[in-house]
């Protein structure tokens, strides 16, 4: 794992030494190439000026910020150069919060923070430690490319996170929403068996089927392309029921009742259906039967 990013952790005079890593897995992502349909040629993309219509190079292109229709304010790369502010090599925390404090609209990129040598080691597990016990989180600010962000930081496994947050001025407002004012009317009877029928549903997330699906039906096509084969079997297109609200809950928690949530196929019937998108995973589902039964 590379690091992206060297600096500290401060604040007041605490200062930690860490890298900063991306959490993300970008290799396992499937990306195609466009090509040209008649001899499957990659095509490229040409930088074509809109005004002049001629295709230019980089050494001929500028940034400029639109402040009225076609009139700009041309930036160029030193002027950018020029910008700065107190600090880029530090991740300030300017305070520490409880967690609920931060609407979940705020979160962006995750990335983990390693410490930077044995020096960092003992003071970044007292902060990690000092976060977990106290169930807070800071909140800080870091320039990691170009621009400053609002991050925060929490104690996660045996390490620490930062995660981007968005700014306040950066998101829209919920009550934007079209029609959302409709959606508050409650009918006492439909909350009551939504209710019970979400208390049936209660598991973990370690027994939630978190596999991406989509991705896999992506590779076994990508497969049987590379294979020679033409056709690939998928599963059939759901067809969601259109009922009202109270006979959906009702017919819902008569399934509940019914059968577990996961129905557990002998070894022939595997072999021959098609495989199943489950909610929870296989192994759990002894496990989540015997709660059922237990209450």
């Amino acid at each position: 794992m590379r690091s992206i990013w060297k600096g500290h952790i401060r604040f007041l005079l605490v200062a930690i030494p860490v890298r900063i890593y991306n959490a993300i897995e970008t290799s396992e992502k499937i990306t195609f190439n466009q090509l040209h349909r008649d001899d499957y040629g990659p095509i490229g993309y040409d930088k074509r000026c809109k005004k002049c219509d001629q295709v230019v190079t980089n050494d001929q292109i500028t940034k400029g910020y639109q402040y009225e229709p076609d009139r700009y304010a041309i930036v160029e790369p030193e002027d950018i150069a020029k910008v700065k502010i107190k600090t880029t090599k530090a991740v300030d925390i300017i305070g520490f919060v409880d967690s609920t404090e931060i609407p979940t609209t705020f979160y962006d990129s995750p990335y983990f923070a390693g410490p930077d040598g044995p020096v960092a080691e003992k003071p970044y597990a007292l902060l990690r430690e000092v976060m977990q016990q106290t169930g807070k989180i800071g909140v800080g600010k870091v320039v990691l490319r170009d621009r400053e962000d609002m991050v925060a930081v929490f104690p996660h496994e045996k390490g620490l996170v930062l995660q981007k947050l968005h700014y306040p001025h950066e998101l829209r407002s919920m009550k934007d929403v079209p029609e959302i004012d409709g959606a508050q009317k409650l009918d006492k009877n439909e909350l009551k068996l939504a209710t019970t029928l979400v208390e049936q549903m209660v598991t973990s997330l370690s027994e939630i089927d978190t596999t991406d699906n989509y991705h896999e039906a992506l590779k076994k096509l990508i497969d049987s392309k590379i294979k020679g084969k033409k056709t690939v079997e998928f599963e059939e297109i759901e067809e969601l029921p259109r009922l009202d609200i109270m006979s959906a809950l009702k017919k819902s928690l008569q399934q509940s009742n019914r059968k577990p949530m996961v129905k557990s196929p002998s070894s022939e019937t595997t072999a021959k259906k098609k495989p199943q998108i489950s909610l929870v995973k296989p192994v759990a589902k002894a496990k989540a039967a015997r709660k059922r039964k237990a209450s």
